[in-house]
């Protein structure tokens, strides 16, 4: 999966800013289709692949094909109709389109998949998943988490989850017993999780623990998958990470797993409850997502408005700043404050800025990424639209951003953003170079933020954690069961044997 989306969108990228000597008619057997909705064992709430269009002589083209040229059709081998949702096909806007589709209950023979460029086959089209093809909700995991793991092409390292560890080369569940909750608990936002024989239970600790269905809902998620192993943590489901104290600090600090970093502290992190929960009701509960958002990144670059573009709540004295540089700069930028709450005393200063739908910021070249209360949560979006984005300073980050290179993938600007007005003078006198870094950009995170890859970096997370485990994980008397959620309309019979269960397992069942 990583090396074809790799390689697509690089060769997509040279075209636009080399020029290819390319015809613009598509050859459908020549096209590539590639990706994890290919595959019946990467199981997915939404499953999704991709269509690189190719011309006659085998050059990818980098322009958008003709309107609707591309039709795809996804249907049961059952004799019983088993529903499945396939909205058309979504232009990326460079040569490549992303296809997505949603079952609504199980087939146990399989699917059959037609890819069409008017009317004519595409690549090895159709192709056979050979069933059993299971619906999302279907609680039949993958005994061998390394079948698992290779039907996803996990990769075999994420140097985020890496560095987290280096605090904690042995996990003392009995100590983090005494210590998290006399630590914590006060801060309001901490749960107590046990995966034994993958069956989640949990306790909270303190008053503010609602988004507890955030982290619920991806871990269940993930047991239905696969074969997670006994484990015991704990998650804070708080804005900020909580654990300072050093490595070399007497006592140590504690694993408590996060869904944002800092510099000056040591929390294990996760991909954000925002991208997880987006990326499970795609299609269903929500309208922007990380697949979603890469069919609608706005007109073609040359035809976007040359201005740097912000909307947001008032989470940041920063953000305030950049309202007050656009409207001393309008021809630079064009930031207003969507909604007051720490600084009601300012709107009469600054005004309110109406609404503007989340796909349109992208008429706009210039995307400014200004923190929240902690790292900005929409980054991954603005990062896969074809703007260039302007990321500010901060000691706030999320799980992917070592990945990320300043100048690179993304224009640096101070914390203070005094630096800002004259980086955007930058780009717009270095037109090429800027949108070479927004492609750069977009293309790292295209392939970083693939839903599927959520699923990989929560399982490695849980594994490497478990792995420096000194005490056994136990499901502790105040602790309720999660459960799994029902729904009979997934037609779920499970194939998998039950049978490779550890023989410890089997006895305390």
């Amino acid at each position: 999966i990583v090396s074809r989306v790799a390689v697509a969108s690089l060769v997509a990228a040279v075209c636009v800013h080399v020029g290819c000597s390319v015809s613009p008619e598509i050859d459908a057997r020549r096209c590539v289709v590639w990706g994890p909705g290919l595959s019946p064992d990467a199981v997915l709430p939404v499953r999704y692949f991709y269509i690189q269009s190719v011309d006659s002589e085998g050059h990818n083209l980098s322009a958008s094909p003709a309107a609707d040229s591309f039709r795809v059709k996804i249907w049961s081998l059952e004799k019983e109709f088993v529903r499945v949702h396939v909205p058309a096909p979504l232009d990326r806007g460079d040569g490549s389109l992303l296809v997505r589709y949603r079952l609504y209950g199980s087939s146990s023979k399989g699917l059959k998949i037609e890819v069409l460029y008017q009317d004519k086959p595409v690549a090895d089209s159709p192709y056979t998943l050979q069933g059993p093809v299971y619906h999302e909700s279907c609680v039949c995991p993958e005994r061998d988490p390394s079948v698992w793991r290779s039907a996803l092409q996990c990769p075999e390292d994420e140097p985020q989850i890496q560095q987290d560890f280096l605090s904690f080369p042995s996990i003392d569940l009995q100590r983090l017993l005494r210590e998290v909750p006399e630590r914590f608990s006060r801060r309001g936002g901490l749960l107590h999780y046990s995966l034994v024989n993958n069956q989640l239970h949990r306790r909270s600790l303190g008053k503010y623990t609602d988004f507890k269905m955030f982290s619920d809902e991806m871990l269940l998620s993930l047991a239905r998958k696969v074969k997670l192993p006994d484990v015991e943590f704990y998650i804070n489901v708080g804005d900020w990470p909580m654990e300072n104290r050093k490595a070399g600090d007497e006592p140590g600090p504690l694993p408590i797993i996060s869904w944002c970093g800092s510099t000056d502290t040591r929390d294990i992190i996760l991909p954000t409850y925002d991208i997880t929960h987006s990326s499970l009701e795609a299609m269903r509960g929500v309208t922007s997502d990380l697949l979603s958002v890469q069919g609608h990144t706005g007109p073609v670059w040359s035809d976007k408005t040359e201005k740097a573009f912000f909307r947001g709540r008032d989470s940041r004295e920063e953000r305030l700043r950049l309202v007050a540089m656009s409207k001393e700069n309008p021809e630079l930028l064009d930031a207003g404050i969507t909604a007051y709450f720490f600084f009601r005393d300012r709107e009469k200063d600054l005004g309110k800025a109406p609404l503007v739908g989340f796909f349109d910021f992208f008429k706009y070249k210039y995307q400014v990424n200004v923190d929240g209360t902690v790292a900005a949560y929409r980054f991954p979006y603005l990062m896969l639209g074809n703007s260039l984005v302007f990321k500010q300073d901060s000691p706030y980050y999320e799980h992917f951003y070592t990945h990320l290179k300043a100048g690179v993938h993304y224009i640096p600007v101070k914390r203070d953003l005094s630096d800002l007005l004259q980086k955007i003078r930058w780009a717009q006198k270095n037109d090429t170079q800027a949108e070479a870094i927004a492609k750069s950009g977009q293309s790292l995170v295209r392939d970083l933020l693939q839903p599927h890859r959520l699923y990989c970096y929560y399982y490695s997370v849980l594994q490497t954690y478990a792995d420096r485990q000194s005490t056994r994980p136990a499901v502790h008397p105040d602790m309720e069961l999660v459960p799994q959620p029902s729904d009979p309309s997934a037609l779920c019979d499970c194939q998998r044997s039950s049978e490779e269960l550890d023989p410890l397992q089997k006895n305390e069942l």
